[in-house]
């Protein structure tokens, strides 16, 4: 994805700078809004992407929006990033600021894809397991995806845990043409 390198650096100089005045967790609340403002609403990703708007009225905009919730941290980034021409990556740089937050705080967010929405029975299973498993704090989001017919996958951090139908059938299939005798069959 585009801009994703310079977002985690811009995430990861706004972190030290947040820490270094103790408004780490303040910072981390406001790119939590800022993300879910931004994803939310499609016009607002217009503009920011829009190399037509004025920097000018997009700073406007979003002081506007972000300025009486926000902390001068993140209303700075803001400000950096339309100096340097960068606001397009603006939910970017929100996102892997949270990453890296939770990260240094010892909690992490997993992802469940299932076919169908999860028990809260079978939720507090997996989010047990899970404490056991990583001995870290976790939560997780269920992501519904019927394509996978069945099972799940479980992605936490950069692993990721297949076990889905479609993918088994995948596998299956690419065991099949492998096999010269069932090959010459099909």
């Amino acid at each position: 994805m585009k801009g994703t390198r310079a977002a985690l650096r811009y995430a990861k100089a706004t972190l030290n700078f947040a820490k270094e005045k103790g408004l780490s967790k303040e910072v981390n609340k406001d790119m939590l809004l800022i993300d879910k403002t931004i994803s939310e609403n499609a016009d607002l990703q217009n503009m920011l992407n829009s190399p037509i708007i004025k920097s000018k009225a997009k700073r406007s905009v979003l002081i506007e929006i972000f300025g009486a919730k926000t902390n001068a941290v993140s209303t700075g980034l803001i400000n950096l990033l339309i100096e340097n021409n960068r606001l397009p990556i603006l939910p970017l740089v929100a996102k892997e600021y949270t990453v890296i937050y939770d990260y240094l705080n010892g909690f992490e967010v997993a992802q469940i894809t299932s076919a169908v929405p999860l028990s809260k029975k079978l939720e507090k299973r997996i989010l047990k397991k899970l404490k056991d498993i990583s001995g870290k704090n976790l939560s997780f989001n269920n992501i519904i995806d019927p394509s996978i017919l069945g099972g799940f996958i479980l992605r936490v951090g950069d692993k990721q845990f297949d076990s889905s139908v479609s993918s088994q059938l995948k596998n299956l299939l690419s065991d099949f043409e492998k096999n010269d005798y069932i090959s010459k069959i099909i």
